[in-house]
C-alpha cells in the first residue's frame, strides 16, 4: 500500500483536485488497511477508481482510497457458461477486449465505457441496449466500518436504470472489491440499438459487434484524453406514459423507447439539442459538437463553473418539455 500523502488526482473531466490523504491499495489487506486507517480520521472516507464517473471539488480532505487491484480469471460453469471473476481495480474496457478475444457473449456491447469494474455494479453501467445487470452473477464488497467481507446477489444488488443500492442505502458504506459476471459461449447478440445492425454482418460474430460499438463510440464521443469529459452527464428521462403521449403530440419526431412496464424513456442528448445547446460553449465548458448528452471541458475551469452550466441546461430543458433532468457523474468532496 502506497503511503497517505498529498496527491493530485486525476480525473477523466480534467478537473483541478488535490487530495489531503492519497492512498492506493493493490491488495485486498491493502484496501482493508486503508479502511482502518480512514476509520480513526473524521473527515469523510472518498473511494475513486478512474474518476471517470466524478466531479471532483478542488480539495478533498480525510483519505481518499483508490483500489487498484486488476486481475482477473474465470471458470467453467458449463459447457456455455463462464464466470468471469474481476477485481475492482481493473479497466473495465480492457476486461470487455478480452473476453470478446476469447469469444464470450454478455459485455461486447459495454465496450470502451470509461472507469473501472469496481464502478460499473455502482452505477449500472449500460449501452447500446445492454446493461450491467443482464450478466452480472455477483459483487464482492468490504464495509468500510469494521472491514468485513460480504457478497451480494445480482437481487441483492437493486438494479435499476443506472442505479443501485450500492449508490443508495451503501452510499460510502461499502467497498466494491470483485465483480463476477456470468457470460456464455452461445451468441446472443443485442443489435437494437441505433445502428448497430448496419455493421455487422448475419449473423455477427461477438468480435464484429464489439468493432462496432467501438467505431460508433469513437465517431460520437470525445475521448477524456483528448478533451476532458465524464461521459454522458444527464441520464435518459423515464416519463410515464400520458407525459410522454402529450410530448409526442407535439414533437412526433422525438426519439422514445417503450418500457417493460409501461413508462417511456426519452433520449435526453435530443431534448438538450432541441433546446439549441449542441456545439455551444460557455467559458471553459461546453456541449459537445457531436453528442448533446455530453459537456465538455476545454481547460481551465472549476467545479462550480460546470455545475452552473449544467444546471442552466436542465433547468431550461423543464421550462421547455416539463422534463427534468438527473445528473449522471456523482458529486465527490
Amino acid at each position: 500500500m502506497a503511503l497517505a500523502k498529498a496527491a493530485t488526482l486525476d480525473n477523466t473531466l480534467g478537473l483541478p483536485c488535490r487530495a489531503e490523504r492519497f492512498i492506493v491499495a493493490t491488495s485486498h489487506d491493502e484496501i482493508r488497511n486503508a479502511l482502518a486507517m480512514a476509520a480513526n480520521d473524521t473527515a469523510p472516507l472518498n473511494i475513486v477508481g478512474g474518476a471517470s464517473n466524478l466531479i471532483l471539488a478542488p480539495r478533498l480532505s480525510g483519505v481518499t482510497l483508490q483500489v487498484a487491484c486488476d486481475d482477473w480469471w474465470w471458470e467453467e460453469s458449463d459447457d456455455q457458461t463462464i464466470l468471469v471473476y474481476a477485481q475492482a481495480g481493473l479497466v473495465w474496457h480492457d476486461l470487455v477486449e478480452a473476453c470478446v478475444e476469447r469469444g464470450w457473449w454478455g459485455i461486447e456491447n459495454l465496450a470502451l465505457i470509461p472507469g473501472h469494474v469496481g464502478a460499473a455494479p455502482i452505477q449500472n453501467i449500460g449501452a447500446y441496449g445492454v446493461e450491467l445487470a443482464d450478466v452480472l452473477d455477483s459483487v464482492h464488497v468490504m464495509y468500510c466500518d469494521d472491514g468485513r467481507d460480504a457478497v451480494f446477489s445480482r437481487d441483492d444488488c437493486e438494479f435499476a436504470y443506472r442505479d443501485s443500492i450500492f449508490k443508495r442505502a451503501l452510499a460510502g458504506r461499502v467497498v466494491v472489491t470483485q465483480v463476477v459476471l456470468r457470460l456464455s459461449r452461445s451468441p446472443s447478440p443485442r443489435l437494437g440499438y441505433g445502428d448497430l445492425a448496419k455493421r455487422v454482418s448475419v449473423p455477427p460474430k461477438v468480435q464484429e459487434i464489439f468493432d462496432a460499438v467501438c467505431a460508433t463510440r469513437r465517431e460520437k464521443l470525445p475521448d477524456p484524453a483528448v478533451l476532458g469529459n465524464a461521459g454522458s452527464f444527464f441520464t435518459n428521462p423515464v416519463l410515464e406514459a400520458t407525459h410522454a403521449e402529450r410530448l409526442l403530440r407535439e414533437y412526433p419526431a422525438m426519439p422514445h423507447f417503450p418500457q417493460l412496464d409501461g413508462s417511456v424513456k426519452l433520449a435526453a442528448g435530443w431534448l438538450i439539442e432541441r433546446c439549441g445547446f449542441k456545439g455551444m460553449r460557455w467559458g471553459a465548458f461546453g456541449v459537445h459538437e457531436r453528442q448533446a448528452l455530453v459537456l465538455v471541458h476545454f481547460g481551465g475551469g472549476d467545479r462550480q463553473e460546470l455545475l452552473v452550466l449544467a444546471d442552466h441546461i436542465r433547468d431550461t430543458v423543464h421550462q421547455v418539455f416539463e422534463v427534468m433532468l438527473e445528473r449522471e457523474p456523482r458529486l465527490m468532496g
